[in-house]
């Protein structure tokens, strides 16, 4: 889903035992702003697809966990600096990012992004202004297509670009933008679909090996009894499955 650039690896050394020396609870970490993946309900607790995925994944961990939210910019520094254990938040898996950071096995395939314009409008794809939120992948793909790229801090700030015509489309996850597209008349899905990213994973500290490896045979225990699929079927309907 997304790409965030990050220089700051030197962060690990001021938590590279974090999970070891102290953790008997897993902190997990997500955006709450980015449903269906993850968004804050009613209730104001962490809701979504991650949300439902994350506590079964902790049950067959044995693990003890607890959710904390964080802004996506600064997802990844915090990570590394110990403020929670693991990110769950629709993060893709990316060589860029593996530089930093491990991964755990991914649970969802490479997801289709997007683009969501004004009902009606004609979108120039490499030559226009198209938003997107700022760190993603998708974010890095408008850079290297020729169109111009403009960056906001959280997704609904790049829709309300596009409705003030600050921007004439926006990339996002199709997962995201197509629920937006059917409930409002103004804005619609325009163009071809683009696959971009290694499919999403729990973003790990590279020292927490452990912690890694047994939310991976997790997943892959969800994978093998298909309820990962009913989860995807569930919350990501249009989703390629495993």
């Amino acid at each position: 889903m997304k790409k965030i650039i990050l220089g700051t690896a030197a962060l690990a050394l001021t938590a590279s035992m974090a999970f070891a020396e102290s953790h008997s609870v897993v902190r997990l970490g997500t955006e709450g702003a980015y449903p269906p993946y993850n968004f804050i309900n009613d209730a104001g607790e962490v809701d979504g697809f991650e949300r439902e995925l994350g506590d079964e994944l902790c049950t067959r961990a044995e693990l003890t966990c607890e959710w904390v939210t964080n802004e996506w910019d600064s997802i990844i520094p915090n990570l590394v600096a110990g403020n929670y254990d693991v990110i769950i938040a629709g993060m893709s898996i990316t060589d860029e990012r593996d530089e930093v950071i491990d991964f755990t096995a991914n649970y969802t395939q490479p997801d289709p992004s997007a683009y969501l314009a004004l009902d009606g409008a004609d979108v120039d794809f490499e030559g226009g202004v198209i938003a997107a939120q700022a760190g993603t992948i998708q974010a890095a793909h408008i850079a290297s297509s020729g169109a111009t790229l403009v960056e906001f801090a959280t997704p609904d700030e790049t829709i309300a670009a596009v409705r003030s015509g600050e921007a004439d489309a926006v990339l996002a996850d199709k997962a995201y933008l197509q629920p937006i597209a059917e409930e409002n008349a103004d804005v619609a899905l325009v163009g071809e679909d683009v696959l971009l990213g290694g499919g999403i994973g729990m973003g790990i500290r590279e020292s927490d090996t452990e912690l890694r490896d047994k939310f991976t045979a997790a997943i892959e225990s969800m994978k093998e009894d298909g309820s990962l699929n009913a989860l995807i079927e569930k919350w990501l309907p249009d989703s390629a499955t495993f």
